[in-house]
């Protein structure tokens, strides 16, 4: 099985997170940040990777730790059950309308990290929730991931909308990445020999 467990604790926040690639998308978040955990069952949901995530974190500050930091300990939990790749498909892409909005997601499971963003809110918040962190979010999981990760919006006017094209876009590029490629399942998607 492609799993992998993560905690991480710090000054700031306390998390575990638990990933299964070959799952069903089955989710079971918990991070204190109601809109964050929709996304994340987003996430977990249109990738079929199974996710469980807990966090406490210091919400009487801002939800700035908390969403940064689980997009640490999500991408260190993706990068583990990964090992050394052999036989993953690699690459993904994703363009996926949501009502107004239609985001792009192109990733590279390359041990590379890097994000391309090129998304716009119209608006500061969505309810209580700064839209802002949304790339927080992405930057921690492309990094720590080692994730080349572009996500490009093309159309939008609602800010819940775009963000949640986003995490599904990022999602379905996510699930194609790491499939098992069947006509090379015993190699190393690279021609270095490693990733």
């Amino acid at each position: 099985m492609r799993e992998a467990t993560i905690t991480r604790t710090t000054a700031e926040t306390e998390i575990s997170v638990a990933v299964t690639l070959d799952g069903t998308g089955r989710y079971d978040m918990a991070t204190g940040v109601g809109f964050f955990d929709h996304m994340l069952d987003q996430l977990a949901r249109h990738s079929l990777i199974d996710i469980t995530l807990r966090c406490k974190g210091d919400l009487h500050i801002d939800d700035h730790h908390t969403v940064e930091d689980c997009g640490i300990a999500l991408g260190q939990a993706l990068a583990r059950a990964l090992g050394d790749k052999r036989g993953i498909r690699r690459y993904g892409e994703c363009t996926l309308p949501m009502d107004d909005a239609r985001v792009q997601a192109a990733l590279d499971l390359s041990g590379r990290p890097f994000l391309v963003w090129d998304v716009t809110f119209p608006t500061q918040k969505i309810g209580s929730f700064d839209t802002e962190l949304v790339r927080e979010f992405f930057q921690a999981l492309a990094t720590h991931g080692g994730i080349t990760l572009h996500v490009t919006q093309a159309a939008g006017i609602n800010s819940h909308h775009i963000a949640e094209a986003a995490f599904k876009a990022v999602a379905r590029a996510l699930r194609d990445a790491v499939e098992t490629d069947l006509r090379k399942a015993d190699a190393i998607p690279s021609t270095k020999g490693m990733l």
